[in-house]
């Protein structure tokens, strides 16, 4: 015999608070995330050790930090306020930043 059970209530509420922030903003950083995996052709397991987000045990974190430091003082230099260069600069949707122009196509003959 099958009974109806009431559906079980979810967490409510907001998130938890991110924790370990060291470079990025509280406010924001779902969506600025979001943007790192479409710029990095990744997910979240490529920086964060997986079900432990504020854990540093995958160094690709810790280099991520250093490239996100060095974007924001390039982008301080410029006299507009706007930010010029991003991840997706030098990545392109790619976990390695590309070093050189994709070859020229040799024109048909």
């Amino acid at each position: 015999m099958l009974l109806a059970q009431p559906p079980q209530e979810g967490k409510k509420g907001p998130p938890p608070a991110p924790k370990n922030l060291q470079v990025l903003p509280a406010e924001g950083l779902i969506p600025l995330m979001r943007s790192f995996t479409v710029a990095l052709g990744g997910n979240c397991q490529m920086c964060h050790a997986r079900g432990d987000y504020a854990s540093d045990e995958n160094e690709h974190k810790v280099i991520a930090r250093h490239m996100i430091t060095m974007t924001k003082e390039i982008n301080a230099k410029f006299p507009d306020g706007k930010e010029h260069v991003t991840c997706y600069t030098c990545h392109r949707g790619s976990h390695e930043p590309a070093m050189a122009p994709p070859a020229a196509e040799k024109p048909a003959q």
